[in-house]
């Protein structure tokens, strides 16, 4: 009996505003998304607001020193708190200025005590589920989702292993690239390396080995690890001084974040914000010791730029346009059962969780 081969996603899954608003209501807003650094609300009473899945949201340092993330909106009369970043020792929401503690609970408001049966203890901000993963702040909207160590199993510890300094980063430079393109269109491309040698010869040829690369499941993160080559030849100095030193590799946590190791234990990473069904902006982010100036990641934020940030942009807007076009058919993925730099497993396992959140929604 023949097998036929499993074919791409139509192409309504990356083009329809309909599809999207799909995602807003449950994938984005039932997955682990990335809030802000740590070190960007490191003080009690700083704040950091952000967008996610149509919401304004908001990151606040307790005196406890616990991160908070709320929905940014008075329990009043839903006017909105806060705007970008800064510090505060109360929340005070500039409609009329009912004033929060930074666990959320209400604390005072002009004349309420004037209202029969007000009781101020009953009124709190409400509060999104919120882990610290390794410095980094992550919201998921739903509060009975599973840890994150559930979603991503060993990816926390591998990452301790690969990036001993993890808890003296600080960020250094964030990138901002906005793609004319579905954030599954760019996160595909990300999330595969069929494409590389034609596309990246930076990458494909100057750092990995090419024949040890290769994209694994580990629950909803997918692992990159290959093995690397011609280390001498490389554009900056390698400090060998950690386990791994010597290697590449890269956890993608679904949907929308991914953290990428270099040789001598650099850190970038990449998060992807959604803006509509057409378009998407990614960001870069590159890291130092308590984010002093690193001469190894400004060169490296450069490199990338001009190398793979330039050849990924072309890539994926125009594989957007091609989306609509009436002329396309899926084609099949080329699924290789050894896996490999040459296949497109990678993208079986992402679509496969694409066609889920939008079918099952």
């Amino acid at each position: 009996m023949s097998v036929e081969p499993v074919r791409s996603l139509e192409a309504r899954y990356y083009t329809d505003p309909q599809v999207f608003e799909v995602e807003k209501a449950g994938l984005l807003a039932r997955t682990w998304q990335f809030a802000c650094h740590a070190s960007e609300v490191e003080n009690a009473g700083d704040y950091f607001a952000f967008e996610l899945a149509g919401e304004s949201l908001f990151a606040v340092r307790g005196r406890d020193d616990t991160v908070r993330v709320f929905y940014n909106v008075c329990q009043h009369r839903a006017h909105e708190l806060v705007q970008g970043k800064g510090s505060t020792r109360v929340v005070v929401c500039p409609y009329h200025a009912w004033t929060y503690e930074l666990t959320g609970q209400l604390r005072a408001g002009p004349n309420i005590k004037s209202v029969p049966g007000f009781d101020r203890e009953k009124i709190c901000l409400t509060e999104v589920r919120t882990e610290e993963f390794l410095g980094f702040v992550f919201v998921n909207l739903d509060p009975d989702a599973a840890p994150m160590e559930d979603w991503f199993p060993g990816a926390r510890a591998e990452l301790e292993e690969w990036v001993p300094q993890f808890r003296d980063l600080k960020p250094l430079e964030w990138v901002e690239i906005p793609e004319n393109c579905n954030w599954k269109v760019s996160v595909e491309n990300y999330s595969e390396c069929y494409h590389c040698a034609l596309n990246h010869p930076t990458f494909a040829t100057g750092v990995v080995k090419p024949e040890t690369y290769d994209i694994q499941p580990q629950g909803y993160c997918l692992r990159h690890t290959t093995e690397c080559q011609n280390l001498e030849d490389m554009t900056y100095d390698i400090n060998s001084g950690f386990a791994h030193s010597q290697e590449y590799s890269s956890w993608f946590l679904w949907p929308m974040f991914s953290f990428q190791v270099y040789p001598g234990n650099v850190l970038n990473t990449y998060h992807w914000r959604a803006v509509d069904a057409d378009h998407v902006v990614v960001w870069r982010g590159w890291y130092s010791i308590g984010g002093a100036e690193d001469p190894v990641a400004r060169q490296l934020a450069v490199q990338d730029r001009e190398t793979t940030v330039a050849e990924d942009i072309t890539l994926v807007e125009s594989v957007q346009r091609g989306l609509k076009s009436r002329g396309y058919v899926p084609g099949p993925l080329v699924v290789d059962p050894t896996c490999g730099v040459n296949s497109e497993h990678s993208i079986l396992h992402l679509q496969k969780w694409m066609r889920e959140a939008i079918d099952t929604a």
